[in-house]
């Protein structure tokens, strides 16, 4: 591949708008432009590959290969485990009188870090956790921020913290992470965790969200990892290095596919799983892409189109639904487990906090 730009596509940046003459929408396969999705959207084919209404996941949901490649539901698997955390948290209240808390500390007025964190109080209320947020402005110092972490830390009612990223420029990201108290850090960015993720013999406190709900989709969907061949495309400390280490946990045989990767498509290729998160709009293509495949697209990027803008995924949804045995669409596939797992992270540190079974 001749020129290959690898970015971090964590929740916490902005991927950038592509100018419509270079429109990833336009998968190519073969040097032939593929507008099957745009011109043929009557076609039963087309809605029954899309359409996730039929889907019921579960820890058995069959890989059935009706249409060329199962869609991978994350939004149902999602609201399936706020329903089972929305349960647990009435339960732990019932028994004990205790309900998780999460706290939430935003710095600056990103428009799409506010989003997040409003996305975050809404999921925390429709479960029942408790939410705390603090707003601060872009100006605050390190030392303010530190502050709010350190009485969190000592408050027994928060059982989560979550510093949004990104940080002001001013700010050390580090210094603040490594603030959050190891019982508290429901994000698994703690160096600690990482850590313990990295050793056989050893369990992390938490795992971070995003590779934890890659996995978790990978198993509700009865996909077997145990002695595949699982490729993670990026390395970045948010998703692709403890995706890599979560599937390693699961007997899987790990290929790293970076920016210095010479030859990514050929060693892609070997790959029976895929998870890609680099940030990058329809990047995978095709050719990439063994057959039958499992692919699970952690990127959102925005493109601009005729009507404004879309999500499109790090893989040429298009090109993959066709060789593949199943695939996350986005939106609607990885984005949603990333809060849940927020929420379940929250409820597993009560339940530890307090040794409610």
């Amino acid at each position: 591949m001749a020129s290959m730009m690898f970015t971090d596509c964590s929740s916490s940046t902005t991927a950038r708008l592509l100018p419509f003459r270079h429109n990833p929408l336009l998968c190519r396969n073969n040097g032939v432009v593929s507008l099957r999705r745009l011109v043929n959207l009557s076609s039963p084919r087309s809605l029954r590959l899309h359409s996730s209404s039929s889907l019921s996941p579960s820890p058995t949901a069959s890989l059935a290969t009706e249409t060329p490649a199962k869609v991978i539901d994350g939004k149902s698997v999602a609201k399936q485990i706020r329903d089972e955390i929305n349960a647990e948290v009435a339960r732990m209240k019932d028994a004990i009188g205790i309900v998780p808390g999460l706290a939430v500390i935003l710095v600056g007025d990103r428009k799409d870090s506010a989003t997040y964190v409003r996305n975050k109080k809404k999921a925390c209320d429709s479960v029942g956790i408790n939410s705390f947020e603090v707003r601060l402005p872009e100006d605050s110092t390190e030392q303010e921020v530190l502050k709010f972490i350190s009485n969190f830390n000592d408050d027994s009612s928060v059982h989560g913290i979550l510093v949004q990223l990104p940080l002001p420029p001013h700010m050390n990201e580090q210094n603040i992470l490594n603030a959050v108290s190891i019982e508290k850090d429901v994000d698994g960015f703690h160096p600690l965790n990482i850590g313990r993720l990295a050793m056989r013999g050893r369990d992390p406190l938490f795992v971070p969200c995003t590779p934890k709900g890659c996995i978790e989709l990978l198993h509700r969907y009865g996909v077997p990892i145990k002695g595949k061949r699982a490729v993670v495309i990026g390395r970045s400390n948010i998703v692709g290095m403890p995706a890599a280490l979560l599937l390693q946990r699961e007997d899987a045989t790990i290929s790293i596919v970076h920016s210095r990767t010479k030859n990514p498509e050929e060693i892609t290729r070997q790959a029976d799983i895929i998870i890609s998160a680099v940030g990058q709009p329809n990047m995978v293509r095709g050719s990439w892409i063994k057959p039958g495949a499992v692919i699970i697209d952690v990127g959102i990027n925005p493109v601009e189109s005729p009507r404004g803008y879309r999500l499109v995924g790090d893989v040429c949804y298009e090109e993959a639904s066709e060789i593949a045995s199943a695939i996350t669409p986005v939106p609607g596939g990885v984005g949603p487990m990333t809060i849940a797992m927020l929420l379940s992270n929250t409820l597993v540190s009560a339940k530890r906090v307090h040794n409610f079974q």
